[in-house]
C-alpha cells in the first residue's frame, strides 16, 4: 500500500535532505537569540545512533532513491520519520516490509482499539526499560484518545489491560514457561475476558515491541530533537565526539578472511562426509544449549527501571534465567513438532488475516537479505552464517531444528559476537557501545544492522512459537 505524497513538482521544488529538519538558518537563530531572547535546542546526539556515524546514516538516502521514497510514505503516513527507520534505511526492502506490517498492526482495521495497541506497545517496550519506544506511543496513545489517567501506572488502566501483565513478562524473558493455563485464563475472565482474535493480535503486539526494544539497544537508537532526552540548551562542544568514532575499526581484515575460510570448510565437510545421526545432533543441540548459559549478558551492574517506565508494567525484578538455573528444567522445542511455517503461520491469518502473511514476509525477508558481500570481500555467500545466527538465537530459546548441526556455530560465532547477541537478545537495555564495537570490527555498519534485523526477527518468531502453540495447546 503506497502512501499519497505531493505533486511531482512540489517535491521537486521542495525537497530537502532529512538534515535540513534539524537545522535553523543563521537569521532566524540570530534574531531568536538577541531580539527574542528564545532558548533554541539543539540535538542532545551526534545523530539516530549513538553508535554509527550520522554521515554514514544520512547518506544512505541520499544515494537510493527506494530509500527516499520509503521515508517520503513513512513521512506522509505518520508525520515524522524516526530514527529506528533512519537506521533501518541501510536495507530498504527489509524497512519497506517493517513499516508495511507495523502500520497496519497499529492503524488497520483489527480486532483491537487503537488506544489498546499503543498501550500494549507501551507496556512491552518497559518490560525492557526502552524509553524511546515507550515515549514514542505515549504520545500517539493521547493522540487516538487515550486516557492519560492509564499513563500513571498499569493499575490505573482497566482489569482487561492488567491481566495481560503476566503474558507480557513470561513472553519477554521466559517464554518457555508459557502454557495452555495462561491462556485460559485470558480467555476465561468473565467480563474482562480476552477473545481469541484480540489475544493473537496483542500477542503480535508484545513480540514486535519485545523484539523492536532490542533492535533500539542493539543499535543504540537515540530520541530525536522533539523527545524527551533527545536535545540539550548548552552549546555544542567536541567533548560529545569520541576518537572511536573516528577510528572505528578498520583494521582487523583477517578475521572476515578467517570467517570465510570457515564457511568454506564447513561446507566441505558436509560434501564428503557422512550426516552425523539424530543422536549425534541432539547431543550437539544440547551441549550448544548448555553453552549458551555460560555466556554473560553484560559486565554492567543490573539496571534498575526508572518509575516512570517501571510503573508500566508488574513485577520489575522478573527478567531472563537460563534454562537449568536453580534447578529447573525446559523440554527441548522441537520445530518439526510445532514451526511458524506449518503450524503459527495459519493460525495467525485464520485469526487475524493478513498478519501472517505480512510477517512470513518479514520474517524471509530478514533472514534471506544478503547482498554477498562480507566486509571488504565480494561474492560471497553468506547463507550458512546467517542461519547459524538465527539457529543460535532459537537455541538459547530452547527450540530446535532437527536437521542443523549445532557444532557448526562455534566454528562461525565467536565469544565477543555471543555476548552482544545475548545481551541483545535476552537483556538488551544493557546492550553497550563497547559490545557493538567488539564483535566483527572490520564490518561495516550496514552488515551489523543486517545483524540486528536478524537478531531482531528471530527473538520475535521464537516469542511468537512459544505462545502460537499454547494458543494451539488451549484451543485443542
Amino acid at each position: 500500500m503506497r502512501h499519497a505524497v505531493a505533486p511531482a513538482e512540489n517535491v521537486e521544488n521542495n525537497y530537502f535532505a532529512v538534515t535540513d529538519v534539524l537545522k535553523i538558518c543563521s537569521h532566524c537563530e540570530r534574531l531568536s537569540k538577541k531580539d527574542l531572547g528564545v532558548r533554541i535546542p539543539r540535538p542532545l546526539g551526534n545523530g539516530p545512533s549513538r553508535f554509527i556515524p550520522e554521515k554514514e546514516i544520512l547518506q544512505v538516502s541520499k544515494v537510493d532513491a527506494r530509500t527516499q521514497s520509503i521515508f517520503e510514505d513513512a513521512f506522509a503516513a505518520l508525520g515524522r520519520l524516526d530514527n529506528i527507520s533512519l537506521v533501518m534505511g541501510f536495507h530498504p526492502q527489509y524497512l519497506g516490509s517493517f513499516l508495511r506490517t507495523q502500520h497496519y498492526l497499529l492503524q488497520m482495521d483489527g480486532p483491537l482499539s487503537l488506544h489498546y495497541r499503543h498501550y500494549i506497545g507501551i507496556m512491552a517496550a518497559a518490560r525492557h526499560q526502552c524509553s524511546y519506544l515507550v515515549n514514542l506511543h505515549v504520545n500517539d496513545f493521547l493522540q487516538v484518545g487515550g486516557d492519560p489517567k492509564w499513563l500513571n501506572g498499569l493499575d490505573g488502566a482497566p482489569q482487561k489491560l492488567q491481566h495481560l501483565g503476566e503474558l507480557n513478562k513470561i513472553l519477554a524473558h521466559r517464554p518457555w514457561l508459557l502454557t495452555k493455563e495462561h491462556i485460559e485464563r485470558l480467555l476465561k475472565a468473565e467480563e474482562h475476558s480476552w477473545s481469541l482474535a484480540e489475544l493473537i493480535h496483542a500477542v503480535v503486539l508484545l513480540t514486535h515491541y519485545h523484539s523492536l526494544a532490542s533492535f533500539t539497544f542493539g543499535c543504540g537508537i537515540t530520541p530525536e530533537i522533539h523527545c524527551n532526552g533527545g536535545h540539550t540548551f548548552r552549546p555544542p562542544s567536541l567533548s560529545q565526539y569520541c576518537v572511536c568514532d573516528i577510528a572505528n575499526g578498520n583494521g582487523h581484515l583477517e578475521r572476515a578472511r578467517v570467517l570465510m575460510e570457515r564457511m568454506k570448510q564447513l561446507q566441505e565437510c558436509r560434501d564428503e562426509e557422512e550426516e552425523a545421526s539424530q543422536e549425534e545432533m541432539a547431543t550437539r543441540f544440547e551441549r550448544e544449549k548448555t553453552e549458551s548459559m555460560l555466556v554473560v549478558t553484560a559486565e554492567d551492574e543490573e539496571c534498575v527501571p526508572s518509575r516512570d517506565i517501571s510503573r508500566h508494567f508488574e513485577d520489575p525484578s522478573y527478567g531472563y534465567k537460563d534454562f537449568s538455573r536453580r534447578g529447573e528444567h525446559v523440554p527441548t522445542f522441537r520445530v518439526q513438532d510445532y514451526s511458524w511455517e506449518d503450524h503459527g503461520f495459519s493460525l495467525v491469518n485464520r485469526l487475524y488475516p493478513d498478519v501472517g502473511q505480512m510477517l512470513d514476509e518479514k520474517f524471509q525477508m530478514a533472514y534471506n537479505l544478503t547482498y554477498n558481500t562480507m566486509a571488504t570481500h565480494k561474492d560471497v555467500d553468506t547463507s550458512m552464517l546467517r542461519r547459524a545466527i538465527w539457529n543460535y538465537i532459537h537455541c538459547m530459546f530452547g527450540i530446535r531444528y532437527d536437521d542443523y548441526d549445532y557444532g557448526e556455530i562455534n566454528q562461525l560465532l565467536d565469544r565477543s559476537f555471543k555476548i552482544y547477541i545475548k545481551t541483545m537478545v535476552c537483556s538488551p537495555e544493557k546492550t553497550t557501545k563497547r559490545m557493538y564495537e567488539s564483535f566483527w570490527r572490520q564490518f561495516q555498519h550496514s552488515e551489523k544492522v543486517h545483524v540486528n534485523l536478524l537478531l531482531m526477527e528471530a527473538r520475535m518468531q521464537a516469542e511468537l512459537l512459544y505462545a502460537l502453540r499454547a494458543i494451539t495447546r488451549y484451543m485443542t
